[in-house]
């Protein structure tokens, strides 16, 4: 396929540097954007240019209208978002882009609000017969009190959206999943969450490991597809991997999740989350409508997803690919150290399972395994894991002033 130029944004994420990385070597020109002066993915070699842009979660507008001023310098531009708080005003100025000559790969707006919806995509995939979770949705202390009392314990609290928009237009991350054993912590979670995001879904604990379905849609049909199973996870409570293993998918996961991705008639790359018990049934958990944090393990497996992406953005349609390597081992060096500290920590309030060890813990995060490729460091282009390390210590320092 033709060569394309190709704006990779949210610079500072692993799915950023591996898309730079896949893309280059098709022969594409990518050029790397990020809220901050600098990002890992800008730092790569394989990428052109970097630019700057004004945050989208605090001024949306400047935001849109600097990405249209450097699409625009080059009619057929791609726009690839890594992250939902460049994919929401990107896909709802969508018109604004396309004047600019820009190229998007969405579906409807309306289909990429329904899936950044936990509660709306909880109530669809249990309409198509795929289990899920026991979900309340609570946006006031009356609501808490009554939920309180109907729940099954443990429950989890989350934020309804990880991004959301506030009256005066700005965004807000929502932060993290709270745990609840009983009625007390489930009012104590709720208060103390509810100054961050204004709906809090209330689910039942869904004991298991967390599992995913990764695919390239084309309006609502399959193109290609990924998994992975999961070894450690940044978060031991489940969530971001940071040491997996590509495997070939799940028979149940992927019927769910290609029911659940046709009914929203998804276009592009997406990922289906779900927590299964090992013989259970997967239970749903969420859709993420874009590149997933361990992309970096698909392009290693062969599974080159900003590629096929990209020549569907060039041609309207790619051939169905369905082959990868299994087997393949990728590691988030960061990710994994943090996971250790998690774990140093100990678990979080209310945690209803049982924590990883620290010992155990801290001889297999330091015994290197033969064979396993990291999503940032490479021999030949070592500087992304510098810049790893370096966001996140100025995202920590800038947390605690």
């Amino acid at each position: 396929s033709a060569a394309m130029r190709i704006l990779v944004l949210d610079g500072n994420q692993n799915q950023a540097v591996a898309s730079v990385r896949s893309l280059a070597s098709a022969g594409h020109q990518v050029l790397v954007g990020e809220s901050s002066t600098w990002s890992k993915a800008g730092w790569s070699r394989s990428c052109e240019s970097t630019f700057q842009y004004p945050s989208p979660q605090k001024d949306a507008p400047g935001f849109i209208t600097r990405i249209s001023e450097i699409a625009r310098e080059k009619s057929g531009t791609l726009i690839l978002p890594m992250t939902e708080a460049t994919t929401l005003p990107l896909s709802a100025q969508r018109d604004q882009l396309f004047a600019a000559g820009a190229k998007l790969v969405l579906p409807s707006h309306a289909d990429v609000l329904l899936a950044f919806n936990k509660k709306e995509t909880v109530r669809l995939a249990g309409s198509l017969g795929v289990p899920v979770p026991k979900t309340a949705v609570i946006c006031d202390t009356q609501q808490a009190l009554e939920t309180s009392l109907t729940t099954k314990f443990p429950a989890v609290l989350k934020p309804r959206s990880s991004v959301e928009t506030r009256s005066d237009g700005a965004m807000r991350t929502t932060g993290r999943p709270r745990y609840a054993r009983n009625a007390e912590e489930l009012l104590a979670a709720f208060l103390e969450m509810k100054n961050i995001c204004s709906h809090v879904l209330v689910q039942e604990f869904v004991e298991g490991e967390g599992t995913g379905y990764f695919a390239l849609m084309r309006h609502g049909e399959l193109r290609a597809e990924f998994a992975h199973r999961r070894i450690r996870d940044v978060h031991p409570t489940g969530s971001g991997s940071a040491f997996r293993v590509s495997v070939e998918p799940d028979r149940q996961v992927r019927e769910y999740s290609l029911a659940i991705l046709q009914a929203l008639h998804w276009h592009g790359a997406a990922m289906v989350e779900f927590r299964q018990v090992p013989g259970g049934p997967p239970v749903f958990m969420e859709v993420n409508g874009r590149f997933w944090n361990s992309l970096p393990l698909a392009c290693y497996a062969g599974a080159n997803f900003p590629v096929w992406l990209a020549q569907m953005a060039e041609t309207g349609d790619v051939e169905t690919v369905n082959r990868f390597q299994t087997g393949v081992l990728c590691r988030w060096l960061l990710g994994d150290c943090r996971h250790l500290a998690e774990v140093w920590r100990g678990a979080p309030a209310g945690y209803p399972k049982p924590y990883p060890g620290r010992l155990s813990t801290l001889r297999a995060v330091m015994t290197p395994v033969p064979g396993t490729f990291h999503d940032n460091f490479q021999w030949r282009d070592p500087l992304p894991e510098l810049g790893d390390w370096l966001s996140f210590l100025k995202r920590t320092f800038q947390k605690e002033r």
